[in-house]
């Protein structure tokens, strides 16, 4: 199945599964700034957006989508495209049909940033439409530091429009659906997810156009910067999620290391609960 192919299903996409998966699979979700994510997605018409999030579960997509309003949810054209891993997602003709109608597009790992998925994608954001990026590139298991692929920064560098970059971190999808054999999603488990401030990406693409940076320079600035912003936005929710539990708000919080030296604070994080 092609991502060309895939586009066809915009309709039914929501209601085959984000819908039934909020309905369905009950837990407990905290969520940081969902008016950001609200304000990103209902954004003027022609308005590209990309969403960056780290990468825990097979089920953080469409599992993260669970906090928007059931319209936006039923409504295809506003939902997001979303890479996915070819071999795992796109491996037989009933999963290629499964995941295109979830707005899924298969990316063949280790091909680079130019290979259709890609190119389909900076074609969608160039469209004005709304695309979401694992940039860790896999289901980072072990939580480990994996340096961001080139991928996000080309489909900055090259959609026709500067997109709006959103960031989102989150933790405990790996304890709604664990890593690890029978792959069976739990149920009451508790959720984080902050939703960080658009990143400020044009004075960056600014000074690479005005520097004559090659592409890879421009790829590789753009992810950094984008790496650097989604681990500032991973200390902010490790803090509030250690205050949760310091104050006795939470006490079934998912594992979160000791805070490091460095850690960032903020408290302008808004919280609201949700069931999911």
């Amino acid at each position: 199945m092609t991502p060309a192919a895939s586009s066809h299903s915009e309709p039914v996409a929501p209601r085959r599964i984000a819908s039934p998966l909020r309905a369905e699979f009950l837990n407990k979700t905290t969520v940081y700034n969902r008016e950001v994510l609200k304000r990103a997605v209902h954004r003027p018409p022609g308005v590209p957006l990309l969403t960056v999030s780290n990468h825990h579960s097979c089920f953080d997509d469409p599992g993260l989508w669970g906090v928007l309003d059931c319209v936006t949810l039923v409504r295809g054209s506003r939902m997001r495209w979303s890479l996915a891993a070819h071999d795992i997602c796109f491996t037989n003709a009933l999963h290629s049909c499964f995941f295109a109608l979830g707005k899924c597009v298969p990316v063949v790992r280790g091909a680079g940033v130019y290979q259709p998925a890609m190119d389909f994608c900076v074609e969608r954001l160039s469209r004005g439409e709304w695309v979401h990026i694992f940039p860790e590139g896999r289901v980072n298991v072990d939580k480990e530091h994996i340096r961001f692929k080139w991928g996000v920064g080309r489909l900055i560098a090259d959609s026709a429009q500067a997109p709006l970059v959103v960031p989102v971190w989150h933790e405990g999808m790996d304890q709604v659906l664990p890593n690890c054999e029978p792959y069976l999603l739990k149920f009451r488990k508790r959720v984080f997810l902050n939703v960080g401030e658009p990143i400020q990406i044009h004075h960056l693409l600014e000074r690479l156009r005005k520097s004559n940076a090659s592409e890879e320079e421009t790829r590789k600035a753009i992810t950094d910067r984008i790496q650097e912003e989604l681990l500032r936005l991973r200390d902010r929710t490790h803090a509030l999620i250690r205050r949760a539990v310091g104050a006795g708000e939470c006490t079934d919080a998912p594992p979160i290391p000791p805070a490091a030296p460095h850690e960032a604070r903020n408290g302008k994080e808004r919280e609201t609960d949700a069931e999911q």
